[in-house]
């Protein structure tokens, strides 16, 4: 008892803790308010368990640092609990624009007029000649229908709000037609019939999964059609016995019927990929010029810069689409839209994309580069796991990701981590592992794969950086 009397004499006051110098910079930058509820917590806490007749606690208490300590715990609890769960990571997973990942990397043009348009007053909806309310779009539609062949264009926050908000505008109540075999889900769950619900339209399917013909869509066309639509199957492919209806037969029956066909394209390009070496993707421009009378394509996949759903196409058209009460729930803010002018304009001069773009640098890098950094530290794996696995640089093969060309792999390197033949838990070592690398200061995502840790190196760039912080990988 009587030590417990002197251990609550020994617990200092809360404005006595709050004056020591070593909360003095935390206090400046998270507040007064902020740091007196963490100090006294910390000392209802020790309060309890002197109560509780902890020893430990009792012992801490005499020694001559115990305030030192105390105000190191406080501290670093602050910044624990102040600091952001968003983080950067090293992608080394094999998967280029992964979409849990952030999807693109974006230019530094885009990052700086993305920086100046969140920290000053823009003209995002001035007309600097009239004085009077603009238009945001302005900022970006001329460049947007020079590369396209577009008449209009209208940006809004994703591509899944593109397809929404082209449905809910022009097809509302009433029937759209597409294949049976593009009735796509992507990520999270995200269909198209639930889509075409959702913005009140009626999806009637027509052909097969795998063979719809003209004549399908043709014979399915009523007074209650609105819109034909197209679906590119970005995310998966069906081969053998198929057949698909081309955008320009499509294009062809809507302008005999007078019904509207809009394309989406989902990830969508500005440029032809094969001239970087690349497999064919269709480009926004291609499917405009074959007739459709809008395209809709994101911002954030092989464009190449931020989230964002484009929709470009006929005039009339776009400006009904401007018209619906949902654009302004879904249009894109100030610092999106700086960064997505910065990006389009880097596409004005296409012999240098592919150095300027960050994620044609990555689709485009070299594979003597990425295998010689494989190479390099490979040593370093190999002596931080002696005894515990195998190490070894293997060929890999990258995806681009983001539903984007799913079945055209890009040959890459890789460090695959193996557990040694005469260990037990296999499984269990490398989940472990992945785990602790996941926790460095700037986490490091690979793959697990066939028994073995597979770190695709293409992504990876900071190499001093990623090899500096492996000293704080703990022990398996």
């Amino acid at each position: 008892m009587n030590s417990q009397v002197s251990a609550f004499k020994l617990l200092p006051s809360v404005d006595k803790l709050l004056q020591k110098e070593a909360l003095a910079d935390v206090i400046e930058v998270l507040g007064h308010d902020v740091v007196k509820v963490k100090v006294r917590a910390a000392i209802d806490q020790l309060r309890n368990a002197i109560a509780a007749n902890d020893l430990n606690v009792i012992k801490q208490l005499e020694s001559p640092s115990f305030i030192e300590s105390l105000c190191v715990k406080i501290v670093d609890d602050l910044n624990q609990e102040s600091a952001s769960t968003l983080v950067s990571v090293f992608n080394l997973t094999g998967t280029v624009i992964h979409t849990n990942l952030g999807r693109a990397r974006m230019p530094e043009e885009a990052v700086a007029a993305m920086s100046i348009a969140a920290s000053q007053a823009t003209n995002l909806e001035f007309d600097l000649e009239t004085g009077k309310r603009g238009d945001r779009d302005s900022h970006l539609e001329k460049c947007l229908c020079e590369m396209t062949g577009a008449e209009a264009a209208t940006v809004v926050n994703n591509n899944a709000a593109a397809v929404v908000i082209v449905l809910n505008s022009l097809a509302l109540q009433k029937e759209v037609l597409i294949s049976r075999g593009e009735l796509v889900e992507i990520g999270g769950a995200f269909r198209i019939p639930d889509v075409m619900k959702s913005a009140s339209c009626i999806l009637k399917e027509v052909g097969t999964t795998n063979r719809t013909h003209l004549r399908d869509f043709s014979d399915a066309i009523t007074e209650s059609t609105g819109l034909m639509m197209k679906v590119h199957t970005s995310n998966y492919e069906i081969r053998g016995f198929t057949k698909s209806v081309s955008e320009t037969e499509l294009c062809e029956l809507s302008r005999q019927t007078k019904i509207p066909f809009v394309s989406d394209l989902g990830s969508g390009t500005l440029v032809d990929l094969r001239q970087y070496g690349l497999p064919y993707e269709p480009t926004v421009k291609d499917t405009l010029d074959a007739g459709a009378d809008l395209v809709m394509f994101s911002g954030d996949k092989l464009l190449g810069g931020p989230q964002a759903g484009i929709i470009v196409g006929k005039r009339e058209l776009v400006e009904k689409i401007k018209r619906n009460p949902l654009k302004r729930a879904l249009r894109i803010d100030k610092v999106t839209l700086a960064g997505l002018v910065e990006v389009i304009n880097l596409y004005k001069d296409p012999r240098r994309l592919s150095k300027r773009l960050p994620i044609l640098k990555d689709l485009t890098r070299p594979l003597s580069d990425i295998n010689a950094l494989a190479e390099r530290i490979l040593p370093l794996f190999n002596s931080m796991l002696e005894g515990q696995a195998a190490v070894s640089v293997e060929a890999c093969k990258s995806q681009i990701g983001s539903g984007a060309l799913p079945l055209d792999l890009l040959a890459s390197r890789a460090i695959a981590i193996r557990p040694v033949a005469d260990r037990v838990g296999k499984d269990a070592f490398l989940t472990a592992l992945s785990l602790q690398f996941r926790r460095l200061p700037k986490p490091v995502v690979g793959r697990l794969h066939d028994g073995a840790l597979i770190f695709d190196v293409r992504c990876l760039y900071d190499e001093e950086g990623f090899v500096k912080q492996l000293k704080n990988l703990k022990a398996v």
